[in-house]
């Protein structure tokens, strides 16, 4: 048997040990102790995965955004490309081989003034020489017309291949336009350049029209006078007066 002595000992080192054991656990304070609590974490999760999915939204957005602006700032772009340079010294070309009409000009002033003065009614005091040379100025007159109508014909002739090209120039442009203002530009310069032909058209008509009139006043006029030259020749007049005629000369 343990005596009891001993067992007293033992008994006195437990009561004394067992305050060391206990004074840790009831010195830690309460704020350091780690509890984890699975119900809030999931929510964080959630909260974030949610914020994460709002950033992508506002990227999509910003993105979406950009490529609207970078498309209207290529609609807005303008065509890096005029033929308004060509197509006006092409015009210029028709309207200086226009004004430089022989004899009438393309002026109502001056067509009155002309047919006043070579086309009106034969005058009956002229003489036949008069007549002669006025018949003669018209005639150059209506050659000159004809020359004129064949001068602009050629210019225009000249012309096609300047608008062969500017067609094919802006076709090719607007075909590789980037924006609806560039394809907007060079419809507007295809349209520019069809109302050129036209002018050029127009040309070649008032042209030829001219050379047509012009003939056509001649021919009236001419009816007119050879009308009057008839008219002397039939009249009675003082008919063969005779004189006197020395045939040869006599020496001194």
């Amino acid at each position: 048997m343990i005596p009891r002595r001993s067992r007293a000992a033992r008994l006195a080192a437990a009561l004394l040990i067992a305050p060391v054991l206990v004074a840790p656990m009831l010195a830690t304070p309460a704020q350091a102790i780690i509890v984890f609590d699975p119900s809030n974490y999931a929510q964080n999760v959630l909260q974030a995965a949610r914020a994460l999915q709002q950033i992508n939204q506002q990227i999509t957005s910003l993105q979406n955004q950009s490529q609207m602006l970078m498309n209207q700032a290529r609609n807005l772009a303008s065509l890096p490309y005029s033929s308004l340079q060509q197509l006006q010294q092409s015009v210029s070309r028709t309207q200086q081989l226009l004004s430089q009409a022989q004899t009438i000009a393309y002026d109502v002033r001056s067509i009155d003034q002309a047919f006043q003065q070579k086309y009106g009614s034969v005058s009956l005091s002229a003489t036949d020489a008069q007549l002669v040379a006025d018949a003669r100025s018209r005639w150059q007159t209506t050659v000159g017309g004809l020359q004129d109508a064949m001068r602009v014909q050629a210019g225009v002739v000249g012309n096609i291949d300047t608008n062969r090209a500017e067609m094919a120039s802006l076709v090719t442009r607007s075909q590789a336009a980037t924006g609806a203002l560039q394809a907007t530009q060079a419809g507007n310069q295809l349209l520019a350049l069809q109302a050129q032909q036209l002018a050029d058209l127009t040309a070649v008509v008032a042209a030829n029209g001219r050379a047509q009139a012009l003939h056509d006043a001649e021919q009236a006029t001419a009816a007119e006078q050879g009308r009057e030259q008839r008219r002397r020749f039939l009249t009675p007049g003082t008919g063969y007066q005779p004189g006197n005629a020395q045939m040869f000369y006599g020496r001194n």
